[in-house]
């Protein structure tokens, strides 16, 4: 498994890398813009990402604009239409109604309020990986 960790704050991108690099190779960038770079650098070398866990609040490009972003990317570019293209889990603080609501309107997969901890992240990536972590 591919996983990219998009998170600005040190302390939680160590954590989910910690808890995820024995599952795959995790790659880590801290903003939306580098974010979506690396989603399409993966795609171009053959190699995508199967999972994205994505922080809202960011420099550079928020997390629902990545979203956005990837979903038109596969859709246009690639042919890759919702939901088979790269599973994208939000990590976030926020959990008002309306960064929810648009996050799933922008096609996220899945929506996790911090702090986030190792039962409900391998929760949410087995949702769509069943065999993770075993």
């Amino acid at each position: 498994m591919k996983i990219l960790i998009v998170e600005d704050d040190f302390t939680c991108r160590m954590m989910m890398q910690r808890l995820l690099e024995a599952h795959g190779k995790c790659d880590v960038v801290i903003n939306g813009k580098e974010a979506v770079e690396a989603f399409i650098f993966g795609i171009v070398e053959g190699k995508p990402y199967d999972l994205i866990l994505l922080d809202i609040m960011m420099p550079e490009m928020d997390g629902q604009e990545v979203v956005k972003e990837v979903r038109r990317i596969e859709e246009e570019e690639w042919g890759i239409i919702y939901p088979k293209g790269i599973k994208i889990i939000m990590t976030t603080a926020l959990d008002d109604p309306k960064n929810v609501v648009t996050a799933f309107k922008s096609l996220c997969d899945a929506y996790l309020v911090k702090p986030v901890t190792e039962q409900s992240l391998i929760a949410a990536i087995r949702e769509f990986f069943p065999d993770f972590g075993r």
